[in-house]
This record gives C-alpha cells, sequence and structure tokens, in this order.
C-alpha cells in the first residue's frame, strides 16, 4: 500500500511542507508534472489540479504555483542522490528510476553520442513523477479465465493509457509465480525495461512480483526475452508494452520453446491488435489464448472483455480488485 511518506520523500527535506497535501490525496494520485517557471500540475482520478504555492490543490490557473527553474534542479538533484553523472545512462532512455518504485519520465536538452544515439537529457526544464500503486489482488477475478485445463494461455493485455494494464499485469506475473487456486506456481522471467513494473532498485524489486519471478531491470524487451531464455529457463516470460517487430521476433522465439507468455499492447479494442502491421500475424496465428481489453468505467479500471484465441467472447466487465 502506497503511503504518503513515499511522496514526501521525493523532494528535498526544505520542500517537503509543501508537499504535504498531495501527499494526503497518496490514493487518487496519478502523476505530478513539474515545468520550469510553469504551473506545477497534479493529476488525479478527479481531475487535473494545480499546487499553490501554500501547498493547497485548486482548479483555478492562476492560483498556481509556477516552479522556479532552481527548485526543480534541487527535486532532479535529490532524486538522483545528488549524483547525476551516476544516473546518466538511464537519464539517456528519458527518465530516471527512484526509491520506491516510481519512474519519473524528464525532458530538457538531449545530448547525442557521435553515431546519432542518444546519450544524456541535460538541462533538465520537464519532470513527470509517475505514482507507482501497487495492486494486490487486481488481477484476481481474471484468472480462472487465463487457463486453459490447468495450463496458463498465452494472454495479450489490450489497453489505452492510463486504464491501469502496468498494475494488472504485475498482478498476474505475481500470482502466476507464486501459484493460486487454479495452478501451483511457475518460474517467470519479467523483462521490465522502464522500470515500471517490478520497480527495481539495484536491481531487487521493490514491488511485489512473486517468488519465482527473475527480473531483467532497465533491458530492451526483445534482448531481455533472449537472456533469460538462454540463462534463466523460464516457464513463462512477461513483457510491457510490445512496439516494434524486434520483440515480436523474440516474442516468437519463446513460444517455440514451450514457454507461456504474457504481454501488452496499445490499443482501445481487440480489433485494433488486428490491424497494427508488426503484432498482425502473431494474432491471425491464433499464438494467443486470451486478450484482454482494459477501460474505465466511473474512475475504476475494469476489464471489459476477455476474448479466447479464435475471438469469442469469455467474459464482460471484471473489475480489476480481489
Amino acid at each position: 500500500m502506497l503511503s504518503g511518506k513515499e511522496i514526501i520523500r521525493l523532494f528535498p527535506e526544505p520542500l517537503r511542507g509543501r508537499w504535504q497535501q498531495v501527499a494526503q490525496e497518496k490514493d487518487r494520485i496519478l502523476e505530478i508534472r513539474l515545468r520550469s517557471l510553469r504551473p506545477v500540475m497534479v493529476y488525479m482520478e478527479n481531475g487535473e489540479w494545480y499546487l499553490e504555492k501554500s501547498g493547497g490543490l485548486t482548479q483555478k490557473p492562476h492560483k498556481a504555483y509556477r516552479l522556479p527553474r532552481e527548485e526543480l534542479q534541487q527535486i532532479l538533484q535529490h532524486m538522483c542522490r545528488y549524483s547525476l553523472y551516476a544516473y546518466e545512462e538511464e537519464m539517456g532512455k528519458g527518465y530516471i528510476s527512484v526509491d520506491g518504485g516510481f519512474r519519473v519520465g524528464i525532458a530538457g536538452e538531449v545530448v547525442l553520442k557521435p553515431d546519432g544515439a542518444v546519450k544524456n537529457v541535460r538541462h533538465v526544464s520537464s519532470m513527470n513523477i509517475r505514482i507507482a500503486r501497487e495492486v494486490k489482488g487486481a488481477a484476481c477475478k481474471v484468472m480462472p479465465w487465463l487457463y486453459e485445463n490447468t495450463r496458463l494461455a498465452n494472454i495479450l493485455i489490450i489497453s489505452p493509457p492510463g486504464c491501469g494494464k502496468t498494475t494488472l499485469l504485475r498482478d498476474i506475473v505475481r500470482l502466476v509465480s507464486d501459484g493460486n487456486p487454479w495452478a501451483q506456481g511457475m518460474t517467470v522471467g519479467l523483462v521490465d525495461e522502464r522500470s515500471e513494473i517490478a520497480g527495481c532498485i539495484q536491481g531487487i524489486p521493490q514491488k511485489d512480483v512473486g517468488s519465482r519471478t527473475d527480473v531483467l531491470d532497465g533491458c530492451p524487451k526483445a534482448e531481455g526475452m533472449m537472456m533469460l531464455l538462454r540463462s534463466m529457463a523460464p516457464e513463462m516470460v512477461a513483457v510491457d508494452e510490445l512496439g516494434f517487430r524486434a520483440d515480436i521476433l523474440a516474442l516468437e522465439q519463446a513460444l517455440k520453446c514451450g514457454c507461456c507468455v504474457t504481454a501488452t499492447v496499445h490499443g482501445a479494442s481487440f480489433e485494433e491488435a488486428f490491424q497494427k502491421p508488426f503484432l498482425a500475424p502473431l494474432v491471425k496465428s491464433r499464438a494467443f489464448g486470451r486478450f484482454l481489453v482494459l477501460g474505465k468505467r466511473e474512475g475504476k479500471f475494469l476489464v471489459e472483455q476477455i476474448y479466447d484465441g479464435e475471438g469469442k467472447i469469455l467474459a464482460e466487465e471484471v473489475p480489476c480488485s480481489n
């Protein structure tokens, strides 16, 4: 369960007083947006809010606190443990991972390597603190639909942004790894490219991803899946946000090795999965036995439909809660 102290600790001690009220809203916060010389914005389940200089929250833009450039740098230095150099490689990917399993996106002036690849982001001007919220039991009600005669199906979670796909994936991994009423525990290989699922700090998961789960943190999905197959002998491989042909090729290799696969992809419907050029061949070949389409109703996440591999609806409106 997320605590207000975890949010407070994101900020340097001299600034913490301003964030006390925000921390009290811990159960509703989704993101905190910090932009140099512009209003501080807090996104919650009930809408968009502005931070006042006093620490209050308002929906009136003219009362918003405009963040001084120096204060943004203070926060960045604190999150990087006062060693930006140590975080250079991670910042080059557009984010930093901080204690508590939070991921903080950054934007600013990009520094390129000689080959044109991104080396680092300096003069950071924007930060997006995505609040990592662990919801144990989020997958309990969907688990009975994920097995075919006690064998775990290959699962594709289809979700628009902000509908809880990473939260659901994390809990599926936990329940498959630890075991559940429908099957014994399995060895899981988790590729956590953006440190969002397990929330690793120095390689150690801060979120509960199960006792039989091995995590490759900060590793590209395609390379990570192949590394796990070669070295850790997983019975299930899990990845978030398929997006490239290389991801699919690695996923196909995992299937050939007899692994179950659980993955997520951005999309609004089952039909949309067929329209993604990199994904369509795998979907049409019925490599996946279950499709979970996520949505949001009245501020709560749910699985709108569960399909089998042939496109038949097995269940509808399954809540993501225990």
